[in-house]
């Protein structure tokens, strides 16, 4: 493994320890005897009659410990937990549910049913934690469409998900089909006082797209779920259940501002864009690269995303001389799938910028901070000036490997495939490059 690849990786994996949830739990939020000081809020916990806990998405177990360890152990909750995995150390009182990802499952189902039973028996004396964190959209799903069963719902999500769509396009549909997305656990839960934190994988002021927007107003409308339809064709992918109720015009309006339900709701961030790029940029100047971060490409296509930070590294490089350079990039890029490979965006980002970087003191890494990278094993891939002719030696074509949705294949015959399993947390994706002098 050549320098660069092997410090992209460590600078990645300094990025993802300095993360740890309990510990940010601990430094952001305050508890000043029995009350609970938030940004917007002061809620006294001694007053409540009942403390409830959902905890949805891939940081779940680790900001359901986060709070357990925050809180004194005199306040009891009890709650549901839906994530990919099984708890370490299950929590008195949490129901655990290992549900689907990225497509739900039977789990799925089953904790959408479970936390709206919960809800129910919250009343004015209620506190609950939500505790949300990205993969939420398919870890808890039950759909508002009458007879929609499982398989139909994994249909749909799998054409949603698979269709080229931004994640803001593909969340503003599941909100709009979803019992539990868009505001409406907010709704189920509407006499209680709501408590959401975050660790979000999705940009700064777009907290409605964090798994679907549970618990927070819905700015989208039906009017944008039918244009987004139409301009990927879904209607012609989507089961004919789903069609069928579309087709009658069913489709209700989910709560919007203003709605009474959103009173007594409060959203506090724990982790976001700018904790990932801080930890990044710390990891990356410390390992003597002059670094800028860069988040212009969120959403982009790969291929269009590839060419754009490549130039920007080009130019930091210019602006510094002599000096080893970095540029730290974040967001989801769009990755359609055009064939029966093995991959996900940031392999397909990283493959896509293989043959444009051959020859050059360029090393660029792109993983997920949810240790998750497409339908593969891997968080991401690693390459170098090198890798082009690594590969044609070995009689891999880097441009039918990426029109083939086979990036993680290719970069597996290579050895720079980034492996760190389910990490417990989820922020964004992390894109490195680097350049030598």
């Amino acid at each position: 493994m050549t320098h660069g690849k092997q410090l992209a990786r460590e600078i990645f994996q300094s990025t993802l320890a300095a993360l740890d949830i309990p510990r940010v739990m601990e430094l952001k939020l305050t508890l000043a005897g029995s009350k609970l000081v938030l940004e917007d809020a002061t809620i006294d916990l001694s007053a409540c009659s009942a403390i409830f806990v959902v905890a949805i998405g891939k940081a779940a177990h680790a900001m359901a410990a986060g709070l357990r360890s925050f809180l004194p152990d005199s306040f009891e909750f009890k709650g549901v937990v839906a994530a990919p995995t099984k708890p370490e150390t299950p929590i008195p009182g949490l129901s655990y549910f290992v549900a689907g990802h990225p497509n739900p499952n039977a789990h799925s189902w089953r904790a959408a049913e479970a936390i709206l039973a919960l809800l129910c028996d919250a009343d004015e004396r209620s506190v609950v934690f939500f505790l949300l964190s990205g993969g939420g959209s398919a870890l808890t799903e039950l759909p508002i469409v009458p007879g929609m069963r499982l398989e139909d719902l994994q249909a749909a999500n799998h054409a949603l998900v698979t269709c080229g769509a931004p994640i803001e396009a593909m969340n503003t549909v599941r909100r709009h089909l979803s019992a539990v997305k868009g505001g409406r656990l907010a709704l189920a839960g509407a006499r209680a006082t709501k408590v959401t934190l975050a660790v979000t994988d999705v940009p700064v002021g777009k907290e409605h797209a964090l798994a679907s927007g549970p618990t927070v107003p819905d700015p989208s409308t039906i009017a944008d779920v039918n244009r987004i339809l139409e301009h990927y064709g879904l209607r012609t992918k989507f089961p004919d259940v789903l069609v069928d109720w579309l087709d009658a015009g069913n489709m209700p309006e989910t709560p919007k501002p203003g709605d009474p339900a959103f009173q007594n709701a409060h959203f506090q961030l724990l982790l976001g864009m700018h904790d990932l790029f801080h930890a990044a940029h710390h990891a990356s100047e410390a390992r003597g690269y002059v670094t800028c971060c860069d988040n212009s490409t969120d959403d982009w296509r790969v291929a269009g995303a590839a060419d754009a930070l490549l130039k920007k590294l080009e130019e930091w490089k210019n602006e510094n001389p002599g000096q080893r350079v970095a540029l730290i990039a974040d967001g989801e890029l769009s990755s359609p799938v055009t064939g029966s490979g093995i991959g996900g965006r940031n392999s397909a980002f990283v493959l896509a910028c293989v043959e444009k970087i051959a020859g050059r003191e360029i090393t660029v890494l792109s993983a997920g901070t949810d240790g998750m990278d497409g339908n593969s094993p891997a968080a991401g891939a690693v390459a170098d000036g090198e890798s082009f002719d690594r590969a044609k030696a070995r009689g891999l074509a880097s441009a039918e490997a990426f029109e083939q949705s086979d990036a993680y294949t290719f970069f597996k015959q290579l050895g720079d495939t980034i492996l760190t399993g389910p990490t417990g947390n989820n922020l964004r994706d992390l894109r490195i490059l680097l350049a030598e002098p």
